[in-house]
């Protein structure tokens, strides 16, 4: 069946609603309350189901967390992540096709598409992402949580017949009210639409991102549990600066883990998408490796809220720490490289966790000098978290929520900022933009970059270009254009390809020696030239680059073709005129 035009729901809001959300701000803010409400109803629905399905699948006693099960039925750990992996291979083989171009995620929307979203390709990813937790492979909600609820965002937007601003808002509000219904953190679902997903901050998206966020995680409450990770008790004898030097080296390590883990998905991906495996085995074969770790320790599987509290609240085995983090980091790469969907968001809070105690406690142990475990566990899951999400304040203000320690939020800032130093330095990636830089896009964030991509040279080209053909001579030319009928023109060679430029003042300004000659001889900007689908950067560079005033447009370069010609100084007028109707709808 065929797609449903983009313009099928727009408008389908009355016209008094349309009105005021785009006359006032507080319609924005009263559409975020909606998004909020919808968003935690459906953050809990999702929660409640995959957790159902966790006890169903293996045999779990009621509201026991997956990953927090001491032993599994060898026959569960290895079938169900095999099975997950078949059905998502069958989805795919169903209606995989049916949505191929329209499977972006809420920061792709916001950077290139000013925040549209497809329903259908949302829920299509939705659904790929709950199958995945639900048969037990390492991956995270949050993903799904953030997909449906800024998709549910953007198709009332469009409804509102909202401004490309206020339709990256409302998406923003949607992922917003997604993270703060996951984790119960209202502060941090709010920083994650700040920082990941509208890329910026405004006074004017304060009241709906907040208010969405703060609704979100009140619905949430009631229609489930908090999915987030548990308060860390932590006991200080001193305050964090005396342990500033360890909160600095954490956040190195999670920093470097941090790149490790985005590297290791890359990886596995190649692995899997070797030639002589057939594609729907992949994820299969993935669910069997995942579920084999599982053998090994149940705390891999899932999302991995049950292995948060069993490791960071109670005591646990150095070694046994060390190879949670091996096996969780393993398998949560190799569930994503093999095909399943999901996120590392909680992923890389509980590796961070994981790491900080880990290190805390050999510090403890094998040197003189006290490191809190549970100081360490907060640092350490803000540092790695920051280094794949890109989001330090949402992280620190995340390890406020979870602990109510203003002091451990110092610690948590700190290591934080550290790790965002050295993964934009050494990597310059958070995981979604890896990803996207994986497939070609260069995409670094969601900063709205769609507007360079749509004015492009097909936009900006004149069309009524004059021609001739290059072997005519000069004084023939003259005839064809006396002064003053058009200040330049392109010459062809006898295919009719385009040859050059001709300034029509060097026609007129040839000496009586050169009436002769062809004009050919005279043409300049033989290889500069521009194509349809360059965008306004790439053009003002080709003009920096070939220092003219004019360039010609040919539909490719072998062809050849004349389009149309575009000049420097209307390019940058409608550059300029484009920066100046961005920043007045950030400064708005």
């Amino acid at each position: 069946m065929a797609a449903l035009p983009t313009q099928t729901f727009e408008r389908f809001l009355p016209h008094w609603m349309r009105t005021y959300v785009r006359a006032r701000e507080s319609g924005l803010a009263m559409a975020a309350l909606v998004i909020g409400l919808v968003s935690g109803v459906l953050v809990g629905l999702i929660a409640n189901a995959a957790q159902l399905l966790h006890e169903i699948f293996f045999a779990l006693p009621l509201d026991q967390r997956l990953s927090a099960t001491m032993r599994l039925d060898t026959w569960r750990a290895l079938v169900v992540p095999v099975a997950g992996g078949f059905l998502l291979s069958l989805i795919a083989w169903i209606a995989g096709s049916r949505f191929k171009g329209r499977m972006a995620d809420a920061i792709e929307a916001n950077a290139l598409h000013g925040g549209r979203l497809s329903i259908g390709g949302s829920l299509y990813i939705t659904l790929q992402t709950f199958v995945s937790n639900s048969f037990g492979t390492s991956v995270g909600l949050e993903a799904a949580y953030t997909q449906v609820c800024a998709a549910l965002s953007s198709f009332m937007g469009r409804g509102l017949a909202a401004r490309r601003s206020d339709m990256r808002l409302l998406v923003a509000c949607g992922a917003a009210g997604a993270i703060s219904a996951a984790f119960g953190a209202p502060l941090a679902g709010a920083f994650y639409a700040f920082e990941v997903v509208l890329g910026a901050y405004a006074v004017a998206s304060l009241v709906p991102v907040v208010a969405s966020a703060i609704v979100a995680s009140v619905v949430s409450g009631f229609v489930t549990y908090r999915h987030g990770p548990l308060p860390v008790i932590t006991e200080f004898n001193a305050a964090p600066g005396e342990f500033f030097g360890h909160i600095l080296m954490l956040g190195a390590i999670c920093a470097a883990g941090s790149i490790l883990l985005m590297k290791g998905v890359a990886l596995a991906e190649r692995i899997f998408s070797h030639r002589h495996l057939p594609e729907a085995l992949r994820p299969a074969l993935g669910g069997l490796i995942v579920g084999s770790f599982g053998l090994i320790s149940p705390q891999v599987l899932g999302a991995g809220h049950g292995a948060f509290q069993l490791n960071l609240m109670h005591s646990v085995p150095l070694g046994m720490l060390a190879g949670v983090i091996l096996l969780k980091g393993l398998a949560s790469a190799i569930s994503l490289g093999s095909g399943f969907r999901g996120g590392l968001f909680f992923a890389s809070l509980l590796l961070g966790g994981l790491i900080g105690r880990l290190y805390a406690e050999t510090a403890t142990l094998y040197t003189p000098f006290y490191f809190p475990p549970g100081l360490a566990a907060i640092a350490g899951m803000a540092a790695f978290g920051t280094g794949v999400l890109g989001a330090p304040v949402t992280m620190t203000v995340l390890a406020l929520e979870t602990t109510g320690d203003f002091s451990v939020t110092a610690a948590a800032l700190a290591a934080s900022a550290l790790a965002a130093l050295i993964v934009r330095e050494s990597f310059g990636y958070s995981f979604a933009t890896w990803r996207f830089h994986l497939r070609g896009e260069t995409i670094r964030g969601p900063h709205d970059v769609g507007w360079v991509r749509q004015l492009n040279v097909a936009r900006l080209m004149r069309k009524d270009v004059r021609t001739l053909p290059g072997d005519v001579t000069i004084a023939v030319a003259r005839e064809m254009f006396p002064p003053g009928t058009t200040k330049q023109v392109v010459a062809l060679d006898g295919q009719q390809r385009y040859a050059g430029l001709v300034l029509t003042a060097d026609l007129h300004g040839a000496s009586a020696d050169q009436a002769q000659t062809q004009v050919i001889e005279i043409a300049g900007q033989r290889n500069a030239k521009l194509l349809p689908g360059m965008n306004i950067r790439e053009t003002l560079d080709a003009f920096e680059k070939s220092e003219t005033d004019v360039l010609v447009v040919v539909d490719a370069e072998e062809s050849g073709q004349v389009l149309g010609l575009v000049t420097e100084s209307h390019a940058l007028r409608r550059y300029g005129e484009e920066l100046e109707r961005r920043n007045r709808e950030f400064a708005r």
